[in-house]
């Protein structure tokens, strides 16, 4: 890889990668540009077109994945499903993977036998160091056998180094953005209760402590979150006859 890239030679590719860091809406939005940019990238280099994709996992998250076309991402979610594979080995042991030709590359049986079928031959799987708690790898499948030499491997490897600076940025927003999200949505919850526990004091003539209690009792008994059954009581104040004795 290049330090010219497929915008133009006076920005660099940290530069580049910078620029769809700021430029995404979120993380499954990077790693799809990423993708994009990445398999440009490649062909800049003179190579034969490539399919990429990237995995990535995050703790008390689902395994995520993309690719920049339908084949690198159905070959990325299969690799998923089956829980094995070059891509994963890369991500899970911290180690550039390489496949050099399907049909003679005994160690994913299965997968290699998917990869066939899609007329992929060979596959680079380069790991990306991300911070504790978080792991990504970066994958390029080729439809030519033996498509990555020792020389495209260091490059590949050289590139990552470039790649998991940027996707490390992309997650720490990411976290931050998802913290509050996550702040402003039990802020809405808190409000709806705190609604709901006046209107049974109210109703009741009962302290905060008790009318919770009630609308703690009923939330229970129906199997619902307290939340959802604050907004169904709230929303019933509209009608003539509201009631605040549960069943």
């Amino acid at each position: 890889m290049q330090e010219s890239e497929p915008d133009g030679p006076d920005v660099t590719v940290s530069e580049q990668l910078q620029g769809l860091v700021i430029e995404s809406v979120d993380v499954a939005d990077f790693l799809r540009e990423l993708c994009e940019y990445s398999a440009a990238l490649a062909m800049v280099d003179g190579g034969p077109a490539l399919d990429c994709a990237v995995t990535l996992y995050r703790r008390r998250r689902a395994l995520t994945g993309t690719g920049n076309t339908a084949r690198a991402h159905m070959l990325n979610e299969l690799q998923e499903r089956m829980g094995q594979g070059p891509c994963l080995t890369a991500l899970q042991e911290e180690r550039t993977v390489v496949i050099r030709e399907t049909l003679t590359d005994g160690r994913w049986p299965e997968y290699a036998q998917e990869l066939f079928k899609e007329n992929v031959h060979s596959v680079l799987a380069v790991p990306l160091i991300l911070d504790e708690g978080a792991a990504a790898s970066i994958n390029f499948f080729s439809s030519v056998p033996d498509a990555f030499d020792e020389g495209i491997v260091a490059s590949a490897e050289q590139y990552a180094g470039q790649v998991q600076m940027a996707l490390r940025l992309a997650v720490r927003i990411g976290v931050k953005q998802q913290t509050a999200d996550d702040l402003q949505e039990a802020m809405k919850s808190r409000t709806t209760i705190d609604l709901a526990v006046g209107v049974i004091m109210g109703q009741q003539r009962c302290s905060q402590t008790v009318a919770f209690e009630i609308l703690s009792r009923a939330a229970s008994s129906r199997n619902q979150k307290v939340r959802d059954v604050a907004q169904e009581m709230l929303a019933n104040l509209s009608q003539v006859n509201v009631a605040t004795h549960f069943d």
